[in-house]
């Protein structure tokens, strides 16, 4: 699938809740899924960066070595933070932004209530790098960008070097 980059329009915008859970869907989720494991380094994708204006993200820090607290594959369909607390400041790079990554300061553990695939709710209660990349996710359905949340431009916002 193509990675819509900023400054696309569609990156800032608000994206529709999930109605139904339907064959469409599920066959997007593989699509999207793929997407996420076929670029190196990737640890999740949200739909609207493919275009695609819905609610729905996927997440995989599995194996990643920041990762201590590991879920495995997540398919989270209309997901909502409902909780958090702590606060943990990271360097985060986006698919949407290749050119730069920054320091954005998150929340260290949060709860989150989302739909998997097949529909069903759930609840997940998850810290560290892994609530980070959720929230990072859940942000783009929000149409925002890593790039809004970090402090000063000037000094937490880096050139990447390769990526």
């Amino acid at each position: 699938m193509n990675i819509l980059l900023f400054p696309d329009d569609r990156l800032r915008m608000d994206c529709e809740p999930v109605k139904n859970i339907s064959g469409g869907l599920s066959a997007f989720l593989e699509r999207l899924k793929e997407t996420m494991y076929i670029n190196k380094g990737c640890v999740g994708i949200a739909a609207p960066q493919t275009g695609e204006l819905i609610r729905a993200v996927v997440v995989d820090v599995t194996g990643h070595k920041k990762a201590s607290c590991r879920s495995g594959l997540l398919v989270l369909i209309n997901p909502a933070i409902v909780s958090g607390s702590g606060a943990v400041v990271t360097r985060e790079g986006c698919l949407s932004v290749p050119d730069f990554t920054g320091n954005v300061e998150r929340r260290d553990n949060i709860g989150v209530s989302y739909l998997d695939a097949a529909g069903n709710e759930r609840h997940l209660e998850t810290s560290g790098f892994e609530a980070v990349v959720i929230q990072h996710e859940v942000d783009h359905l929000d149409g925002i960008l890593f790039t809004d949340r970090v402090k000063n431009a000037r000094t937490d916002l880096f050139r990447r070097k390769n990526y």
